[in-house]
């Protein structure tokens, strides 16, 4: 009899949990059906074979592509792998190896900091799946030109080559930025892989002083700080595609939240959960964030104080856009951040699901067929610049089925993957 009541007890609870597996397998297969909707035509209009990477589109809605050389063309690979770790569609496997080899050559490129995001997205999902040595060895001489570009004097890893103040009084010649963040898990890879530690040594140095100088005591974080390389100190505090120099860039708070939750996967280092811990409770509990969960393009448009440099367009824009890719870059790295943090982690995984059913939803979600074949409407690229208002972007997209991946193995129980280090 007792053993029935116990039965009796425990059944509710088992068979609520079993219909919130099938209810979350379906949000996710479904998801990872319209994108390979999207992706399939998008393969039709994009040519690996001119080197052109979707980007973005323009007023027209006309797909926008780049050269290898900007910042986002490894997003496309990526998204290829993502969308085939869920389907296992052999076709889109093979043309993600192929847009993922046309970017060899950036191996060797040394011009801005983002090689993490050009080669680790596209070689580093390939090399995830494949184990192709030889994807290992382009990604360890990625690593080796992203770390030409540290100072040790400044200890950081430069950004841009120079950034001009939107007060137009400046000019600064060792700019690091937030974003910069994302980046070093690169470098993580490349010391495991090879034993070699400088390039662990750069990594947390760089995250190390980020923490100090570029996040701020309640956890937001500035965009852009510049060092003097002669004596390692801070010379200026400002923002290159926020609001204002003191408020806080979405998606730079969400390339915190993301950056600093990994490099405490990678050195066990608890000032960096603590810090990405800050961050997210800053962007979870901040009073504008709207009740969808995808916020403004910076905190801080509804606040006053906040005023843009003399040079910005963000002098021009009173709509409050929103920021599909800083919703989505934070999804992912909640799920992930949920893992390392005990009894806050359920609030973080909840948050992560209720930003992904937002932006699953007709408000963010396109239909096949329209969007120029993105699948997220409505993400910002830089209002101070005047370019990408309101328009899909490729890094939402990516981060997006990156998040519905670690969703679809944590749903399940499983530990979803990390980059292979052996």
């Amino acid at each position: 009899m007792k053993k029935i009541i116990i039965l009796l007890t425990i059944l509710p609870s088992l068979l609520f949990a079993k219909s919130n597996l099938i209810k979350d397998s379906l949000f996710i297969s479904e998801n990872f059906k319209n994108a390979q909707k999207h992706l399939n035509k998008m393969l039709q209009v994009a040519d690996v074979k001119a080197l052109q990477y979707p980007r973005t589109i323009n007023k027209n809605g006309v797909l926008v592509t780049t050269d290898m050389y900007d910042w986002t063309p490894g997003f496309f690979p990526g998204l290829l792998w993502n969308t085939y770790e869920f389907n296992q569609d052999d076709k889109l496997q093979a043309e993600a190896i192929k847009w993922t080899q046309s970017l060899e050559p950036l191996k060797n490129f040394e011009e801005h900091h983002d090689l993490g995001f050009m080669m680790y997205c596209s070689y580093g999902n390939a090399y995830r799946f494949t184990k192709n040595k030889l994807y290992k060895d382009i990604l360890v001489q990625s690593a080796r030109s992203l770390s030409t570009r540290y100072n040790a004097t400044t200890g950081s890893i430069k950004s841009w080559n120079t950034f001009n103040s939107w007060h137009g009084n400046k000019k600064y010649s060792f700019p690091v930025i937030i974003d910069n963040m994302m980046n070093l898990e690169l470098l993580f890879f490349a010391s495991a892989v090879t034993g070699d530690t400088s390039f662990k040594h750069i990594a947390l140095t760089h995250a190390l002083n980020t923490m100090k100088n570029q996040i701020r005591s309640d956890y937001s974080s500035y965009h852009v700080v510049c060092y003097d390389t002669l004596t390692g100190k801070v010379e200026g505090t400002e923002t290159a595609q926020g609001l204002a120099d003191n408020s806080t860039w979405a998606r730079g708070q969400a390339w915190g939240i993301y950056g600093f939750t990994m490099v405490y996967r990678e050195s066990k280092d608890k000032r960096f959960l603590k810090t990405a811990q800050g961050m997210a409770d800053y962007f979870i509990n901040h009073p504008n964030l709207p009740a969808d969960k995808v916020p403004y393009w910076d905190f801080n448009l509804l606040e006053k104080g906040y005023i843009p440099g003399v040079n910005s367009n963000a002098n021009n824009v009173n709509d409050l856009f929103r920021d599909a890719s800083a919703a989505s870059i934070t999804a992912s790295a909640l799920l992930e951040l949920s893992l390392y943090s005990g009894v806050k982690g359920k609030k973080y995984y909840d948050f992560a699901i209720q930003i992904l059913h937002s932006l699953a939803s007709a408000n963010y979600m396109a239909t096949p067929g329209t969007n120029a074949n993105f699948i997220l409407k409505h993400s910002v690229g830089s209002i101070p610049h005047n370019g990408e208002i309101d328009v899909p972007l490729i890094y939402a997209d990516y981060y997006f089925l990156e998040a519905l991946n670690r969703y679809n193995q944590m749903s399940q129980g499983k530990p979803f993957p990390f980059w292979v280090k052996k």
